[in-house]
């Protein structure tokens, strides 16, 4: 899963004939336009497609094809070991990782940073420099996130990656002496082991980063992900989930196995999942023909909501809605 363009393999004249709504070429229809009021069970229902530009009438019908019925376990081994597999094949190398979009690093660490300092400034005061905040990357790759930005505002951060090599590279890069010189802020565990297989060490966790790996894991072990997940943070710790974003249902990448999923299709599974949306930010500055990328923050518990009083001449005025 990585930064990506989005997919022109069928001409929109043949997806309209398909009756084919390809979340990544036509509108919104009006029953999967974003609420933020509401998020029901419609966005499983949402038609999407494969990257070759195939259609499906809903979420289940993809996920029946690509891992089988729920007990066919050598099919869904078959959809993980196919995704690493892709992964191995790749330049342990800023580029490799951004899938060729090296140059869209920059932008990607600035809108993040700019994403993490308002929430360590809400959730822990002073940016928390003055605790021992530990963080956990998630499909960490050569530990690109955790070099440019998290090293920087955590005392201590955990790398996790299923790919071997990419690990090893993220390895040498952070123990260099400029990350070790004063052992205050260092990178401590380097995990290989893939997000449906890994529990976190229980309280150990500030903030949970996941970004561009969850589009790998089907439904049903996302939900299980952040369900454990949840033990590894500390009070007050919250997931950060930065992901390439569909405009309606989903696209099934056939090379990587991997799924981009809808803003609606995400806020099903984070209502399964039992978490609760604290903040959502746009990625800015990427270039056009890439995915849209959202920023989701997530909480276990309720967030806490802002009151101010009220004087008598407003209380009866139309609000704005936000």
């Amino acid at each position: 899963m990585w930064i990506r363009p989005i997919p022109q393999a069928v001409p929109l004249q043949t997806l309209q004939h398909q009756q084919c709504q390809c979340p990544i070429i036509l509108r919104s229809p009006p029953n999967l336009r974003n609420n933020s009021n509401t998020v029901s069970g419609r966005a499983m229902e949402a038609v999407g497609c494969d990257s070759d530009g195939r259609g499906f009438n809903n979420a289940q019908e993809m996920w029946r094809e690509q891992i089988g019925d729920e007990g066919d376990d050598s099919k869904k081994t078959e959809w993980y070991r196919q995704g690493v597999a892709y992964w191995e094949g790749v330049e342990a190398s800023v580029d490799g990782v951004l899938g060729g979009f090296g140059q869209v690093n920059d932008a990607d660490i600035k809108g993040s940073e700019a994403f993490l300092n308002t929430l360590l400034r809400e959730r822990f005061g002073g940016r928390g420099k003055n605790q021992h905040l530990v963080a956990l990357d998630c499909g960490s790759g050569i530990g690109r996130i955790t070099k440019n930005l998290l090293i920087r505002y955590f005392k201590e951060v955990d790398l996790l990656e299923p790919v071997s090599h990419f690990l090893d590279a993220a390895r040498e890069s952070l123990s260099q002496e400029y990350f070790v010189a004063s052992d205050v802020h260092k990178a401590t565990n380097f995990y290989c082991a893939s997000l449906q297989d890994f529990t976190p060490d229980a309280g150990r966790y500030n903030v949970i980063w996941v970004q561009w790996c969850i589009g790998h894991l089907t439904d049903d072990d996302f939900v299980s992900f952040f369900n454990r997940a949840k033990v590894g943070l500390k009070p007050g710790g919250f997931f950060v989930l930065k992901e390439n974003i569909a405009r309606n249902g989903f696209v099934l990448d056939k090379e990587d196995r991997s799924i981009t999923r809808s803003d609606l299709y995400f806020k099903n599974l984070f209502q399964r999942c039992g978490l609760h949306l604290y903040k959502i930010k746009d990625q800015k500055g990427l270039p056009e023909e890439l995915f849209a990328v959202k920023m989701y923050a997530l909480t276990t518990e309720v967030p806490k909501k802002f009151h101010k009083t009220i004087s008598k001449g407003q209380a009866n005025r139309p609000g704005l809605i936000q």
